[in-house]
């Protein structure tokens, strides 16, 4: 059963992990975090021993923030791919 949140205590879930190592997540903590089933997620150790689990989806969207101002209205995605078909003719 999750714990109510505060602002100082972030929302707690007791998990089992099952014999193979598998973890199942919480249907409350994918339907937050709209986790779909086959969806990868990077999991990081802390030094402090503890884990955090991250949605890659989520952590690409959020360096695409960050660069976001870099190059405004130019996708550089299609700036590298015009420089490697520049680089590969004759």
């Amino acid at each position: 059963m999750p714990l109510t949140p505060t602002p100082q205590q972030p929302e707690q879930h007791t998990i089992e992990l099952e014999e193979h190592g598998n973890l199942v997540l919480p249907e409350s903590i994918r339907h937050h975090l709209n986790l779909q089933p086959g969806e990868k997620l990077i999991l990081t150790l802390e030094s402090d021993g503890s884990l955090r689990l991250t949605s890659l989806r989520h952590q690409i969207q959020k360096l695409q923030g960050i660069y976001k101002d870099v190059a405004p209205g130019i996708s550089l995605a299609d700036e590298l791919i015009q420089e490697r078909r520049r680089e590969t003719q004759p």
